[in-house]
């Protein structure tokens, strides 16, 4: 397991670098609970870096990480860490990770998914996967016999947040800002990256109980049924500006 998220915190760092083209896929029901993952194909960087991930053995990986195990299983070391971090790792538990790695094939998917009872109890996903990568990173050091480090990787330490809602029938994803000056040091440390990220995109995938009446995005495209959207934008705008996802929609009734 150990050598399992050293490899998956290995590759999830170099996405971050190369063409990190991530996936946010929702499945609503009329309740408000659901399921939610963020997902992305890492072929291109078995390619250009795979024997470096899979540390030169020639190994197929079909796992899944059950992070309420593992944060289990940390729980002493956890517990050495500033309450407001405890907090952002507690977010974690109902994840679960689904990794494929096969370097004979360059093939490499990761699936981070969750359900939820109300879809207002959902954080930022893409940023909840990087606290999940530091989660992976303090396990390697603990296993060296290090202090447990660190700051944890959340949206609120990138200065924003992400907010959804389901009321009268209304769906809202919407990006807070809530520090400026952390969003424009977030920014400045990809500054170096954007050469490697031109070619990033990151996308919705919403799909809803019933068809969808209005969309506040006219960049949206609708699936044939009428109930989901999808709607792409490149990766560094929408790190330059989190709000150009904010999305509201209304159902047919």
């Amino acid at each position: 397991m150990k050598n399992l998220f050293a490899g998956i915190i290995y590759g999830a760092l170099l996405l971050c670098l190369i063409g990190c083209n991530f996936t946010e896929d929702l499945y609503l029901n009329d309740d408000g609970s659901g399921k939610i993952s963020i997902s992305f194909d890492g072929s291109e960087l078995m390619k250009m870096g795979g024997d470096k991930i899979s540390e030169g053995k020639e190994e197929i990986i079909d796992s899944t990480i059950v992070f309420k195990d593992f944060l289990e299983e940390k729980k002493d070391s956890i517990s050495k860490l500033p309450p407001d971090e405890q907090k952002k790792l507690k977010r974690l538990e109902n994840f679960k990770m689904h990794m494929v790695m096969n370097s004979a094939s360059q093939e490499m998917s990761f699936d981070m998914y969750s359900k939820f009872n109300k879809v207002s109890e959902l954080g930022d996903i893409f940023n909840d996967f990087k606290t999940a990568s530091t989660v992976g990173n303090q396990s390697q050091g603990a296993t060296k016999g290090q202090s447990p480090p660190m700051t944890m990787s959340s949206s609120e330490s990138d200065g924003s947040r992400v907010l959804y809602s389901f009321k009268n029938n209304k769906f809202k994803r919407v990006a807070d800002i809530i520090d400026k000056e952390k969003l424009k040091n977030s920014l400045d440390s990809l500054e170096s990256m954007k050469m490697f990220l031109a070619n990033s995109k990151y996308k919705l995938k919403y799909h809803f109980p019933r068809k969808i009446k209005k969309i506040s995005s006219e960049k949206a495209l609708f699936s044939q049924d009428g109930k989901s959207f999808t709607l792409e934008v490149d990766f560094m705008e929408y790190m330059e500006n989190p709000k150009i996802l904010d999305v509201e929609v209304e159902l047919e009734k």
